[in-house]
Parts: C-alpha cells; structure tokens; sequence
C-alpha cells in the first residue's frame, strides 16, 4: 500500500505541492493528471525517492520513502518523461550495464533481457540506440526500469509523443504488468488511455489536489449520467420554439438531455412534432472535461 500524509514540496518562495494525501493499494495503478505546472511531476519524483518533500509521509508498505529513500530502490522501476538513453550502446548492453548495478548475475541479465525485448516487441538487431526510431527508444527505457523486476513502478508521461500504434501498445503492456502484481503510479496527457487503464486517478490544479477516486467516482463528483437522443423528423421546424437545441450528424438529428427528466421530456416533444427517436446513448463526463470544469 502507498499512502502519502500532507505532502508539501516549496522551491524558494513557490509552492509545487501543497498539502496533497491520499492512498491506494498495492497491484492497482494510479493515475496523476492536471494541467502543465500542477505539481504531477514533482509528485513522482517525490514517490520514487528523488526528491525529498518540504513536509509530509509517504509510506510504501513498509518503507518510510522520506527517511530512507535507498530502501525502495531495489524495488522501484522510474521512467523519466524524457528517455535519457546512452545512445552510443546496443540495447543488449545497455541492460546488461544496468542489471549489473542492480547486483544481477549474467545469467539473470540474458533471461531478463531475453523476456523484456519479447514482451515489449522489441527487436534491437544489435543496433546502437541512437539508431532506434522514438518509440523504440521509449521500449528501451521501459525494459530498463524492468530489468531487476521492480515490484513498483512510477511511469511519467510513458507514451508522450509516440504514434498511436506504440501508445496503445505501452498501454496495453502496463495492463499486463499490472496483472504480474505490479503497483503502477502513471502521469499522462493522453486522458483517453488514463481512463482506460487506471484504478484511481488523481487530479492537481496548482499543487493542490482536488480530486482523487476511481472514476466511477470522479463521475459522480463531476457530473451524472447525461445522454444523447438521435431522432428522425420529417418538419424539423416544428422543433423551433421549444428551449431544446439540435444539430444534424450521420444522418439523424441530435440532441442532449442533462437527467432522466429531461430524457422523457424532451423525447415527448419530439414524438408531438411527429419525429421518432432512433437510439439514446448515455455517458458520463470524460476527464477532459473534468479537467476543463476544474480550470487552470
């Protein structure tokens, strides 16, 4: 379990983390979100024992990260927004080099190696890294903070500026992780694969957090279930009048209903201008608009 207590983080006279809490359990991933500047970041670098809070705990399971960073190394994969690679090496001895910090024999390093190129799709051919495309490189620092088999890993922005083919496959690579029993801390601009993967998220506006749950219930905190009514009408004037707004999209009319109310009314004042409702979908609010509700 990771629980942080009312960290703070100040550099000089600002503020990146104001009073921030929370908690979540081990094999879920957890995501961090917010606005360029929000402190998510920070948050990470702090999780992973880089940086040390102004004030606060943070605790996982056992470790008291704060006081004794070193302790959580050995069992902590971090993966920078960047990927600072040694670009001269083959991927082969790039992971041989970092296995060897980690104290692994080279029988340890060959079958980790040997496991990580084939389950992240990645087939080096003795090439040097900086010959690699970006999204190979991408592949590359994620086996790097595999390659001792950390049972943490905080992730920042891994899928950042990828093609949509790589991203969805790293976000389909952090899915299985998550079921080999590794706890995942993620920030991430693309909130689509955010909602799609993570267990609890995290929004942060200036420091501050200002929401955190599953998103069932971020939805429930930020709006009900609204939905989306297609009709057909022959005379779509005689819609004009009523306070309901529409617009013409694949073939039907469309318009939103805030409630179920608003549902049953609205699908009343078609049928009474000879219309017929075709489908009605629902949805919840996305975190994007979450996060444009929230503002910068």
């Amino acid at each position: 379990m990771i629980t942080a207590r009312n960290l703070k983080k100040n550099f000089d006279t600002f503020t990146a983390l104001d009073d921030v809490s929370f908690a979540f359990e081990d094999g879920e991933i957890f995501g961090i979100i917010g606005h360029n500047g929000a402190g998510k970041t920070t948050l990470l670098k702090i999780i992973s024992g880089l940086i040390a809070p102004t004030s606060g705990e943070l605790y996982i399971n056992d470790i008291d990260v704060i006081k004794n960073p070193m302790a959580l190394k050995e069992n902590l994969g971090y993966l920078p927004e960047e990927s600072r690679l040694y670009e001269t090496m083959t991927a082969e001895n790039y992971l041989q080099f970092f296995g060897e910090i980690y104290g692994l024999s080279p029988q340890e390093i060959r079958v980790r190696t040997n496991q990580l190129f084939a389950a992240l799709s990645l087939e080096p051919g003795g090439k040097k890294i900086g010959e690699f495309s970006k999204g190979m490189k991408r592949k590359a620092a994620i086996a790097r903070s595999l390659i001792h088999n950390p049972k943490f890993l905080v992730y920042d922005e891994a899928t950042s500026g990828l093609d949509p083919m790589t991203s969805r496959f790293i976000a389909d690579y952090l899915r299985r992780l998550k079921t080999e029993g590794k706890t995942i801390v993620l920030s991430a601009h693309n909130l689509y694969q955010v909602e799609a993967i993570c267990d609890k998220v995290m929004i942060l506006k200036r420091g501050k957090m200002v929401a955190f749950g599953t998103m069932h219930e971020l939805r429930d905190q930020f709006g009900s279930l609204t939905y989306t009514i297609f009709f057909s009408i022959g005379d779509p004037g005689k819609l004009i009048g009523h306070s309901k707004t529409y617009r013409q999209e694949e073939g039907f009319y469309i318009c939103e209903a805030e409630n179920m109310k608003d549902l049953n009314e609205t699908s009343g004042l078609i049928a009474e201008a000879g219309g017929k409702v075709e489908k009605i979908e629902s949805r919840y609010p996305s975190l994007e608009e979450m996060l444009v509700k929230i503002g910068k």
